[in-house]
């Protein structure tokens, strides 16, 4: 791997950081970038997870330190996470990119709707279902989230707020907490898996990991003293983007200017 790929490493580490921080997607920017230094895509996807898992850690000590992460609730929510992504991580070895990248660019397509239509919904939460133990119907969602993470990372945060805000209750600054814990629960073993099928690549992804934490800090630091508001049109600009490069719209756009 050529020297001046490590510094384009970094900065793609800190806008992954920062967008997965503050909603998700950011593998978007990480994957074909380690793809491009050389890495095959299963080893990209793999060495990707050692940077998303360090950059977690950072957001999750960042929003605890606030006050804002509700890490008894977000610990039952993280359980059938890790077990999805454990059965993902697996299916992960015979990774089909064409279609996991329609498949993911309709999600974001609905979800964009989604966040759109009802944003008092997003900016406020529902306060009187995290008073109740999550019911299974919950866990089910985050297992099958959790699925989707252990698969591949693009996205996953994306749904995990779909889930906690719509399904869980929160609104999205303490859903955004929530989803680091559970993001960063799935991501170590998911990348235990990777790493007994001898699917990382270290030096990148350690390097690619600096840039990543660093990414996570200033976005928790602006999620908190900024509100739901900023973030959640961070979340619709994420998806929109997210939307038009997975189902290839940027490139039939430049097409027509051809």
């Amino acid at each position: 791997m050529d020297w001046y790929i490590f510094p384009l490493i970094v900065a793609a580490g800190f806008a992954a950081g920062f967008i997965n921080t503050l909603a998700g997607s950011g593998s978007l920017i990480t994957l074909p970038l380690l793809i491009f230094a050389g890495l095959p895509a299963n080893v990209a996807n793999g060495t990707n997870r050692v940077a998303v898992l360090l950059q977690t850690a950072v957001a999750v000590k960042r929003f605890q330190k606030s006050g804002t992460l509700d890490l008894k609730r977000g610990l039952l929510l993280t359980a059938p996470a890790i077990i999805g992504a454990i059965l993902g991580a697996q299916i992960a070895v015979n990774l089909n990119d064409q279609v996991m990248e329609t498949v993911i660019g309709v999600l974001m397509a609905v979800m964009l709707v989604v966040v759109l239509v009802r944003p008092k919904r997003w900016l406020e939460g529902r306060p009187e279902m995290l008073l109740q133990r999550p019911g299974w119907l919950q866990l089910l969602i985050f297992f099958l989230i959790g699925i989707y993470g252990g698969f591949i990372q693009a996205g996953v945060g994306i749904f995990l707020l779909a889930g906690l805000v719509l399904g869980a209750g929160y609104e999205l600054v303490r859903a955004n907490a929530v989803k680091n814990l559970i993001v960063m629960g799935l991501t170590l073993f998911a990348l235990i898996v990777f790493i007994v099928n001898d699917q990382v690549e270290w030096l990148p992804g350690l390097v690619l990991a600096a840039g990543n934490m660093l990414g996570a800090w200033v976005a928790a630091r602006m999620a908190i003293e900024k509100g739901a508001k900023f973030v959640r049109w961070i979340l619709i600009a994420v998806i929109v983007v997210s939307a038009c490069m997975l189902l290839g719209l940027s490139e039939w756009a430049a097409g027509l200017f051809r």
